[in-house]
């Protein structure tokens, strides 16, 4: 190692920038260097502490801490010039946390006695890694605190981390100032709005006019609704920038006794916010939107919260949420909305002819729903008394047909594929069930392995739950020695086409309206979904979410003993890629997807796809050793 090229280094390389070169001299004849390849641990937490600093000169490391529960606390990505391992050095004892080269990694080291002498020296020197550590401690700091505000209430947090922009639905409705007042209230009731911007001539704003204005301007005092409009319009406006906080349009409605603010982007009008929606800031958290669910009698009361539901994703994503936590928030207020939904149309049809069950399945069923979600539902129902059938048969055929009705009202589109409880076919008594699944594990067919691969991951949601308890245990009960079924299901596993070259390089979409671009659900969600749907039925896991299959397989199961915290992180990274992307396309009012492009990607995020996909390549290969042999 050249002496020369050292010094050159660290001369770009803080703190040792601050040393002057008698000093930077003396510390570069000390350093020795060492390589470490992609995925090795270089620093182990509670392991040895490190005899040196360690400073990186090419590659990538990740330094983390894992909790009690074995939970990942991310500390921070390093690249080029960047340091790790002075605290652990300085405590002397064991390592504080754990550094992995994310990729082939160089690192200079620093002796531990060269450091000490440096701190005690250089003021400077010592002061920027005490700055440093801080700022990164009170990172974690900050990024847990808003964990818990977004995941357990606090709509007076929200005001102060929310927006106007976020906060807005739809664009402001103007007129011109000198339309009639009966077309300006008009114009009002048509769209449903409390207000109405005002315009001159020109196309500025020039008042507003409210609900509360026609009352007492116009009702009150008996006004001819001839008139125009600018005679009792507000001509004080009061304005926000779009970029601006909630909490600040709720000062100036302090401030100016109001109860509209107008909110502008670089001066084009935005929308409108009132009081109302502040004092609905409450709502957008996850425990008050299920109390106003609760609230609600009707269906067309539930519309409204449950447009709702979509703001508390864009808030989660912006707060850093993990994805896994997000989907399940969304799913513990989506199951609340259908009970709710339920209810109401229960109450409708009257009292069912025998106990039923409202089961879902797909990603509602294993609690990973995002934005967008279709109906995957169906019906057990207690076996009728001979001659009952069709009775029962005609209730839950008008049943299905409202709540079918009333999800799309509430933004549930129906499945292409008439997955539904709408389908004669998928809402049958339990006996039946039981003759289904019998029949699909039996007789393994492609058609069949197909409805075992949708309904075997079947969740209760509403009803009699034992029917949904009796069916789950009777599939454990059948699947016990189907060597065949799992292994054709394990062969279908195994074949999957990952989208990697020859080179392990990553393949997109050649042509069409997604060229460039990778289905992150299809090409990455659903192999581990399929993975640890396999190991879930055999070793009899009864549990439908993906990350619970794999955690709770991994004592029973060796691959998954061997790849869960791999499967568990590719996962998570997934299903973050397709939150984001959504997230983007709802903000642009376009229809969400889930392709991406990893082009867009950062150089990690990139890699760490690329690892994801050969994770699962290699978890395909143990499946293809282990399987083969059952069939």
């Amino acid at each position: 190692m050249i002496l020369d090229d050292v010094i050159e280094f660290l001369k770009k390389t803080p703190p040792f920038t601050l040393l002057d070169d008698t000093a930077l001299k003396a510390a570069a004849s000390s350093v020795s260097m060492e390589f470490h390849p992609a995925g090795h641990t270089i620093l182990q937490q509670d392991g040895p502490a490190p005899g040196h600093l360690g400073i990186i000169r090419s590659g990538e490391v990740k330094v983390f801490l894992k909790t009690g529960e074995g939970e990942e606390v991310l500390i921070d990505y390093l690249k080029e010039s960047d340091s790790f391992g002075l605290l652990s050095l300085l405590g002397g004892d064991i390592s504080r946390d754990n550094a992995v080269a994310i990729e082939d990694t160089v690192c200079y080291l620093i002796g531990k006695e060269t450091v000490f002498r440096l701190i005690e020296a250089n003021a400077a020197f010592s002061a920027f890694y005490l700055r440093s550590f801080v700022q990164k401690i009170l990172d974690m700091l900050y990024r847990e605190m808003h964990d818990r505000s977004m995941l357990y209430g606090g709509g007076d947090k929200m005001l102060f981390t929310v927006t106007l922009n976020d906060l807005i639905s739809g664009k402001a409705i103007t007129a011109p100032q000198d339309i009639p007042i009966r077309e300006a209230a008009e114009r009002m009731s048509k769209n449903k709005i409390s207000s109405l911007v005002l315009l001159d001539p020109d196309g500025f704003p020039a008042g507003i006019i409210t609900d509360r204005d026609l009352r007492d301007k116009v009702v009150a005092k008996g006004r001819d609704i001839a008139d125009p409009v600018s005679a009792i319009m507000s001509v004080t406006l009061i304005k926000s920038e779009a970029r601006d906080y909630c909490f600040e349009a709720l000062l100036k409605m302090i401030r100016y006794n109001i109860h509209h603010v107008l909110v502008v982007n670089r001066g084009d009008i935005r929308g409108i916010i009132t009081n109302h929606d502040l004092m609905l800031m409450q709502g957008v958290s996850p425990l008050s939107i299920a109390r106003e669910i609760e609230g609600q009698r009707t269906i067309d009361g539930l519309v409204p919260v449950s447009k709702k539901i979509n703001r508390i994703i864009t808030i989660l994503i912006k707060e850093g949420a993990r994805a896994s936590n997000i989907t399940r928030i969304i799913t513990e207020i989506n199951d609340r909305l259908l009970r709710k939904i339920l209810e109401i149309t229960e109450r409708k049809s009257g009292q069912p002819p025998v106990p039923y069950c409202w089961i879902v399945f797909g990603s509602e069923g294993r609690k990973e729903q995002t934005f967008k979600t279709d109906q995957d539902n169906a019906i057990i129902y207690e076996d009728p008394a001979a001659g009952e059938e069709e009775e029962v048969e005609r209730y839950f055929s008008d049943f299905t047909l409202c709540m079918k009705d009333a999800l799309v009202k509430c933004g549930f589109p129906v499945c292409a594929a008439g997955y539904m409880a709408g389908n004669p076919r998928w809402r049958r008594p339990l006996k039946a069930w039981k003759g289904y699944f019998s029949a699909w594990i039996s007789e393994p067919v492609p058609g069949a392995m197909l409805l075992s691969l949708i309904f075997f991951d079947f969740r209760p949601v509403y009803g009699a739950f034992t029917l949904s308890e009796r069916l789950r245990a009777y599939l454990g009960h059948v699947l016990k020695n189907q060597n065949m079924f799992l292994a054709n299901m394990a062969d279908g596993i195994a074949k999957q086409k990952l989208p990697l070259g020859a080179f392990r390089t990553l393949v997109v979409e050649k042509s069409g309206r997604h060229k460039d671009r990778i289905d992150i659900k299809i090409n990455g969600l659903s192999y581990i979904v399929d993975i640890a749907r396999l190991f879930a039925l055999e070793t009899g896991v009864y549990n439908t979410s993906t990350i619970e299959r794999l955690r709770e397989s991994r004592d029973r199961q060796r691959i998954a003993m061997e790849f869960c915290s791999e499967l568990e992180q590719a996962f998570e990274f997934f299903m973050t890629l397709r939150l984001r992307r959504q997230f983007g396309q709802m903000l642009a009012g376009a229809e969400p997807d889930n392709f991406i492009n990893p082009k867009e990607l950062s150089i990690l995020e990139k890699k760490t796809l690329e690892e994801s996909f050969k994770i699962i390549a290699k978890v395909q290969d143990s499946i293809r050793k282990r399987y083969s042999t059952w069939s």
